[in-house]
């Protein structure tokens, strides 16, 4: 009932899409459909977590599904410990954040994803780096739910950002995405840092088909 109650506020009360929190809790679209039908919720043996204080076997169950789910994501998409938190809360979890933090470092450590030890440069000269990636968003447009893609582009010296979003990720949205950042900053940095550069490389390589 308390899952139920929380989805159908974020969705009806923030206005928040069902995409949206299906893709943050890991309950199924068909599941939150059901819950904004009638808020008792459903029950189902196989999928129910027991509500409980401890982060005990079924919670480390749902978690692996959590992280194995989003390290299909792209790195921007994935959700922090925080978020993976609230999702077992969603399921009935009423224990600390601090086990499943814990815990979430301990998969990240094993799947090679934890970057806590890598080196990070922590001081760029004015102009001298931009940083450019993208991520998937859910909007609402004329009442209809449609996924954009949001161009990210940040000074690296001043933190300075700058995002534009597009209904796809094609070779001209990427130069024009380019053309609208550096107009923005006002000048063009000494290079560019891609998050992401196997998507650049396929553009190119679409390109010069």
């Amino acid at each position: 009932m308390e899952t139920a109650m929380k989805i159908r506020g974020w969705i009806l009360g923030d206005g928040r899409s069902i995409r949206a929190v299906a893709r943050e809790t890991g309950i199924s679209r068909t599941t939150i459909k059901k819950y904004l039908k009638d808020p008792e919720q459903p029950q189902y043996r196989e999928r129910q977590l027991r509500v409980g204080h401890k982060l005990n076997a079924q919670f480390e169950a749902r978690l692996r599904e959590f992280f194995k789910h989003d390290l299909q994501l792209r790195r921007r998409e994935r959700r922090t410990a925080k978020k993976l938190y609230e999702a077992l809360v969603a399921e009935g979890y009423t224990g600390s954040y601090s086990p499943v933090q814990r815990f979430v470092g301990g998969l990240k450590k094993s799947s090679g994803t934890d970057t806590s030890d890598a080196f990070i440069p922590l001081y760029f000269a004015p102009g001298d780096a931009l940083q450019f990636d993208w991520s998937e968003e859910y909007v609402m447009l004329g009442g209809v739910e449609h996924k954009v893609h949001v161009a990210h582009f940040r000074l690296c010296h001043s933190r300075k950002p700058f995002v534009a979003a597009y209904m796809n990720e094609k070779q001209e949205m990427v130069l024009d995405a380019f053309v609208r950042a550096l107009a923005f900053f006002g000048g063009v940095p000494r290079r560019v840092i891609i998050d992401n550069p196997k998507t650049m490389v396929t553009y190119v390589s679409r390109s010069k088909d």
